[in-house]
C-alpha cells in the first residue's frame, strides 16, 4: 500500500471526518441494541462490511491497459484516470457500485418492474403499472436496435466494472440495507447489466412526461367547474410579463403554419367528441391519477411539476471576461442524492481515449449527464414539451378495439410479478395502436359515465372507456448515444450533433465554451398533432384523425447562438412565443415567474457596464424573493383587521421586502395566508379527486341550487389525491391565476359560502381577511401564539429521507438512515425553489435545487459545484450528507478539474490494476 502523502491541513480535516464517522457507528449499534435487539446481527462488522476500500490497490480483472487511478477528495468525491475510454468506463462501474449499490439496485428494479422481488407483496401494485409502460422492453429494444457498436461497448466495460465489484460478495458486504432486508428474506444480487443501465433513461423520461396529470386533472375537473372556470385556471403564458427562452436564433428563420392558439374543429364534431368522451370517463382517470401517485417519483412529485435552473452569461458581462454557466435542477428530496459527482479523464486525450469531462452522473449509468469537458460546458432544465396523450379507447367484446368504426385486435402480453414470500401474480397487458391501457390496472374496468352527456360522434360507452397512454419514450431512441456525444462535443455543432440525438426526455440544453461562444438548444423527438386537438385533454382513440401525424423536425426545433442580449435563461418558462413559431409545443409551460427574476437580476447586475462574477451567480442561485407576494401583501395590509390577534400578525408584513428567509416570521405569515387564500378561492371548489387525503368538506352536489348561505342539504365529501400532488399546489400557474382576477374585486372565484364559523364572502378583501384570519390560527397551532417567535424555516423543513428503507422500514430503521431537518429559505417558486405543495395542507419540502454549480469557462478550476447530500451511499459514511449542510447555506465547494488541481485536492488514491 503506498504511502500517505496527504497535506498537514487535509488530514486534520480528515481525522475530524473519521472522529464523526466512528461516533455514528457507536450510535448505531447502541440503538439497535436498545430499540430492536439486533445488535447480535446488527454489529459493527456488518455495517463496516460494505464501506468501500478507497486507497491502496485492487485487481479489476478485464482493464487492457495501465493502472487506473481513482483519486477521491476529502468529500469522497472520485476522479478517474485511465488510457482507454473502456478501463475509464469500467473503472466507473466499479466506482459507482462501490458507493451506490443499493440504489442502483432499487433503481433496475424499479425500471424493471420487480420491487416486489425485494419488498414484498405491498409493491405489486407498482410492479404491474411499470410492466404495463414497460420500460424495460422498449430499452432492450434501444439497444439491441438502437444504440451505436461504440455505445454499447461502453455500456458493457461499464456493467463489467460493476460486476467485478460485486464478484464474490454477500449482500451484507455491498450495503447495510441488504442486512435489514435479510431480516425478511433471503435476497440474491443479480449481476448488472447494459440494458439495467439504459432503462434508467425511463425513469428519467417518466418524471419529465410534461403534462399528463394536467391532462388528467383538467378532466376530472369537468365533473365539478365549467368550461369557463377551468380555463380561468389554466391560463394562457404571460408572454408580456416573463420572457420565453429564445428570440433570435432559428425561431426567425421559420414561416408560420398554422396557429396553435387553435379552437378545436366543430366541422367534424371534434371539439364535442373530446368533451363528451372525457366526461364519460371521469372514474377511470381518477383512478388513472391515484396509479400515477404509486410509482416512485424519482425526480420530484406530480402536482408541482418539476423545475430547474440554468443561465448563461456571454464574457461580455462577465469579471472574467469568458461566459460563466449556472445550473441547478429542481428534484424530489432524496438520500442519497439523483446526482453523483465524478471526473473521467484519459490522461491523454485520444482516438482510443476520448474523454476529459467532469460534472453529475447518475449512479447505474455510465458517463456525465451536466457538467463540462475541456472545451464545452452544458447544463440541462425540463423543456416540459407535451410528448404524452392520453386516448379514450372504446373495448369490445372478444379482445378488440374500435378504430373509424372498425374493430381491431388488442396485442396482449402476459408478465409473471414474483412476489418476496408470497405467490407470483399474473397480469394481462393490453395495447391498442396509440399504446399500453394505463386504466387495466386498477382492479377491474368500472362501468363510468352513466349520467354524463356523451356527442352523438362518440360510440356507446357500454361497459366505459379505457384509457391509453400515447408517449414518445415508448418508442426506441439513441439517447444514451447522446450521453457520450455530448462528453465529446468540441463546439456548438457538435453539441447541437450530441442534443439531436438527445430524443427523451426533451431538455432545455444551454451551452458555453472556451472561445467565448454560448448557446441554446431545444432537443427532443415532440409530436405533431392534428389540427382541432392540442394534447390539453384526452383524445378519442376511436377516432384516427387524432393520431400523432410527426415529429417536429430538429432542424425546425428553437436554437440561440451567441444572441446580442448576451445571456440565455432557461427556467420551465415558454421556449418561445407562440405566435411567432409555426408548432405546438406544449399548452402547459411553466409560468416564468423564476425566469423572468432571473432575467432581472442578471439586467440589473449588468445594466450601466456592471459585471457578472463566479459569486454573483451563487447568489443568484439562491435568491428568495416571492412575486406573488409583492402582488398581495400590499392588499393584506389595507384589510381592516378588528381581532387583535390577527393585527399582530398583519403587522409582520410591514416594511417586508417580500424574500423568504428562513428566519422570517414575515415569511412564514404570508406563506400561511396565500395557503389560506387559494384554499377559499379555488381548493375547496375543485372536485375531490384533487384535493388532499384526509381533508374533508360539506360540499353541495353539483347538480343542486341554493343560497351560498344555506347549510342544509350538504354532503360530506374527503379528498382523494397524495398531499405532494394535491391541488392547488400553489405553483406559478396559481400566481397567474390570482393576478388575473386580482383587480376584479368581485370575481365569482372570491365568492366563498358560509361555514359553520364564518359568514359567506363576495368580495377579494373579505376572502383575504378570512383567509388572514385562519392563516393566524394555523400558525398559533404550529408555531406558538407569539408571533415574534414565528419563523419560516420552522414551518419549511427539509427531511432527507432513504428511499426505500427510510420512508417504509421500521421505525429505528428509518431514525438510523435518514438524516435532518433542515429549516429552509425560498419557496416555490423562488430562484432558490424549495418547494412545497399548499393544496397539500404542509409547508415542508417536497422539491430543491438537487445540486447547483457555476462553471467558469476561463479557469475550470475556479468553478463551484454542491451536492444535496454526499458522494456515498452507505448511512454511516463520512460521505453520505457531508454536503448538505453547506448546500442548505448556499455554499458551494471548490471544484477541480485539470490534473494539478485535483491532485492538489487529492486525500485518497486507490490504484485498479488488471
Amino acid at each position: 500500500m503506498p504511502a500517505n502523502t496527504t497535506a498537514p491541513a487535509e488530514k486534520k480535516v480528515r481525522k475530524k471526518k473519521g472522529r464523526r464517522a466512528r461516533l455514528i457507528l457507536i450510535v448505531l449499534v447502541l440503538a439497535l441494541v436498545a430499540g430492536v435487539g439486533y445488535g447480535a446481527y446488527w454489529g459493527v462488522s456488518t455495517v463496516r462490511a460494505s464501506f468501500p476500500q478507497t486507497t491502496g490497490s485492487i485487481q479489476l480483472k478485464g482493464l487492457t491497459g495501465n493502472p487506473v487511478e481513482v483519486k477521491r477528495d476529502d468529500y469522497g468525491v472520485p476522479q478517474v484516470y485511465a488510457d482507454n475510454d473502456s478501463d475509464l468506463f469500467m473503472a466507473q462501474g466499479f466506482v459507482q457500485a462501490q458507493d451506490r449499490f443499493w440504489e442502483m439496485d432499487v433503481r433496475r428494479h424499479m425500471t424493471s418492474g420487480r420491487l416486489s422481488e425485494m419488498f414484498g407483496k405491498d409493491q405489486v401494485e407498482t410492479d404491474a403499472f411499470l410492466r404495463t409502460l414497460g420500460w424495460r422492453r422498449v430499452a432492450q429494444q434501444e439497444y439491441d436496435t438502437k444504440l451505436s457498436p461504440q455505445t454499447k461497448k461502453y455500456l458493457q466495460a461499464y456493467a463489467a466494472g460493476v460486476n467485478a465489484y460485486l464478484e464474490g460478495k454477500g449482500p451484507k458486504d455491498i450495503s447495510v440495507e441488504y442486512a435489514a432486508l435479510d431480516f425478511v428474506h433471503d435476497y440474491k444480487v443479480e449481476k448488472w447489466t447494459p440494458v439495467d443501465s439504459v432503462a434508467w433513461l425511463k425513469a428519467m423520461a417518466w418524471d419529465l412526461r410534461g403534462n399528463m396529470q394536467d391532462e388528467i386533472d383538467r378532466s376530472l375537473m369537468a365533473s365539478r367547474l365549467t368550461p369557463k372556470q377551468i380555463k380561468d385556471l389554466y391560463p394562457p403564458y404571460p408572454t408580456a410579463t416573463h420572457r420565453p427562452i429564445v428570440d433570435e436564433g432559428s425561431v426567425n428563420k421559420l414561416t408560420k403554419k398554422y396557429d396553435p392558439n387553435r379552437e378545436p374543429s366543430t366541422e367534424t364534431g371534434a371539439g364535442s367528441a373530446i368533451q363528451g368522451a372525457t366526461q364519460g370517463a371521469q372514474a377511470q382517470l381518477a383512478r388513472l391519477s391515484d396509479s400515477l401517485d404509486r410509482i416512485p417519483a424519482l425526480l420530484g412529485p406530480n402536482g408541482s411539476g418539476i423545475g430547474s435552473n440554468s443561465w448563461v452569461v456571454s464574457g461580455k458581462y462577465t469579471t472574467t471576461g469568458m461566459p460563466l454557466l449556472a445550473n441547478d435542477p429542481h428534484l424530489a428530496p432524496m438520500l442519497p442524492s439523483l446526482w453523483y459527482q465524478m471526473g473521467l479523464h484519459c490522461r491523454t486525450v485520444s482516438a482510443s481515449c476520448g474523454y476529459d469531462v467532469a460534472g453529475y452522473t447518475f449512479s447505474g449509468m455510465p458517463g456525465v449527464i451536466i457538467g463540462h469537458n475541456q472545451d464545452v460546458s452544458w447544463g440541462f432544465t425540463n423543456l416540459g414539451a407535451d410528448v404524452t396523450d392520453l386516448y379514450l379507447e372504446k373495448i369490445a367484446p372478444g379482445g378488440t378495439y374500435l378504430v373509424d368504426n372498425q374493430q381491431k385486435p388488442l396485442v396482449t402480453r402476459e408478465e409473471v410479478i414474483k412476489v418476496a414470500g408470497g405467490k407470483s401474480k399474473t397480469i394481462t397487458v393490453r395495447e391498442t395502436n396509440n399504446g399500453p391501457l394505463v386504466s387495466d390496472r386498477n382492479d377491474e374496468l368500472e362501468k363510468v359515465g352513466k349520467k354524463a352527456p356523451v356527442a352523438t360522434s362518440a360510440p356507446d360507452r357500454g361497459e366505459g372507456y379505457a384509457v391509453a397512454l400515447k408517449w414518445t419514450a415508448l418508442e426506441a431512441g439513441k439517447s444514451m448515444d447522446a450521453v457520450f456525444e455530448l462528453d465529446r462535443a468540441k463546439d456548438f455543432k457538435s453539441f447541437r450533433a450530441a442534443a439531436k440525438d438527445f430524443e427523451v426526455p426533451s431538455q432545455n440544453l444551454i451551452y458555453a465554451d472556451t472561445k467565448g461562444n454560448i448557446g441554446y438548444q431545444a432537443p427532443g423527438r415532440i409530436p405533431t398533432r392534428a389540427k382541432g386537438f392540442d394534447g390539453t385533454v384526452p383524445a378519442p382513440g376511436w377516432d384516427s384523425k387524432y393520431n400523432w401525424k410527426a415529429s417536429i423536425p430538429f432542424e425546425q426545433l428553437p436554437y440561440e447562438y451567441n444572441p446580442k442580449r448576451g445571456y440565455i435563461v432557461t427556467a420551465n418558462q415558454a421556449v418561445v412565443d407562440e405566435k411567432k413559431y409555426p408548432y405546438l409545443l406544449t399548452k402547459d409551460w411553466g409560468y416564468g415567474t423564476r425566469s423572468q427574476r432571473i432575467n432581472d437580476l442578471i439586467e440589473s447586475k449588468t445594466k450601466d457596464g456592471g459585471k457578472v462574477s463566479t459569486e454573483d451567480m451563487q447568489k443568484m442561485q439562491m435568491d428568495n424573493s416571492s412575486e406573488i407576494a409583492a402582488l398581495l401583501t400590499p392588499a393584506l395590509l389595507k384589510v381592516d383587521v378588528s381581532d387583535p390577534a390577527v393585527r399582530e400578525a398583519q403587522k409582520l408584513l410591514e416594511g417586508w421586502d417580500y424574500t423568504q428567509e428562513s428566519d422570517s416570521g414575515a415569511a412564514a405569515y404570508f406563506n400561511a395566508v396565500w395557503r389560506n387564500v387559494l384554499k377559499l378561492a379555488f381548493g375547496n371548489k375543485l372536485p375531490k379527486e384533487l384535493r388532499v387525503k384526509g381533508e374533508c368538506l360539506n360540499v353541495r352536489p353539483p347538480d343542486s341550487s341554493g343560497p351560498v348561505d344555506d347549510l342544509n342539504g350538504l354532503v360530506r365529501e374527503c379528498g382523494q389525491r397524495d398531499a405532494d400532488s394535491a391541488q392547488p399546489d400553489g405553483g406559478d400557474r396559481w400566481f397567474e391565476v390570482v393576478r388575473r382576477i386580482f383587480n376584479d374585486e368581485k370575481n365569482a372565484w372570491w365568492q366563498t359560502p358560509k361555514s359553520r364559523l364564518d359568514p359567506a364572502t363576495t368580495t377579494r378583501d373579505q376572502l383575504l381577511a378570512r383567509a388572514m384570519k385562519d392563516a393566524r390560527w394555523e400558525l398559533t397551532a404550529k408555531l406558538g401564539k407569539d408571533v415574534t417567535t414565528w419563523s419560516w424555516g420552522r414551518l419549511h423543513q427539509l427531511m432527507l429521507k432513504n428511499q426505500t428503507l427510510g420512508t417504509d422500514g421500521p421505525g429505528i430503521v428509518q431514525f438510523l438512515l435518514n438524516r435532518g431537518p433542515w429549516n429552509l429559505g425560498g419557496g416555490e417558486a423562488a430562484v432558490n425553489a424549495t418547494g412545497w405543495n399548499a393544496g397539500g395542507g404542509d409547508y415542508s419540502v417536497t422539491w430543491v435545487p438537487s445540486m447547483r454549480m457555476v462553471v467558469n469557462l476561463k479557469d475550470f478550476d475556479k468553478s463551484k459545484w454542491i451536492n444535496l447530500t454526499g458522494a456515498s451511499g452507505h448511512a454511516y459514511s463520512a460521505h453520505y450528507s457531508d454536503q448538505t449542510g453547506k448546500w442548505a447555506k448556499g455554499e458551494q465547494l471548490d471544484w477541480s478539474f485539470s490534473a494539478k488541481a485535483v491532485g492538489a485536492s487529492t486525500v485518497d488514491t486507490l490504484t485498479l490494476t488488471k
